[in-house]
């Protein structure tokens, strides 16, 4: 939920800056929260261990 509330902050942000004419920030807006969201990918999915499940 977090993710989806900061993505459309994000969004708003850039229109916001669109609609005022600055173009290029609402771009580099965008840029950087395509990377961030490539970064949180990257992270490794973590599952328990098999030798350690309760009987």
């Amino acid at each position: 939920m977090k993710r989806l509330v900061k993505k459309i902050e994000t969004l708003m942000a850039a229109a916001t800056f669109a609609e005022a004419g600055e173009h290029e920030t609402a771009r580099e807006i965008l840029k950087e929260e395509k990377r961030s969201d490539k970064r949180e990918d990257a992270r490794p999915i973590q599952r328990p261990r098999p030798g350690l499940r309760a009987s």
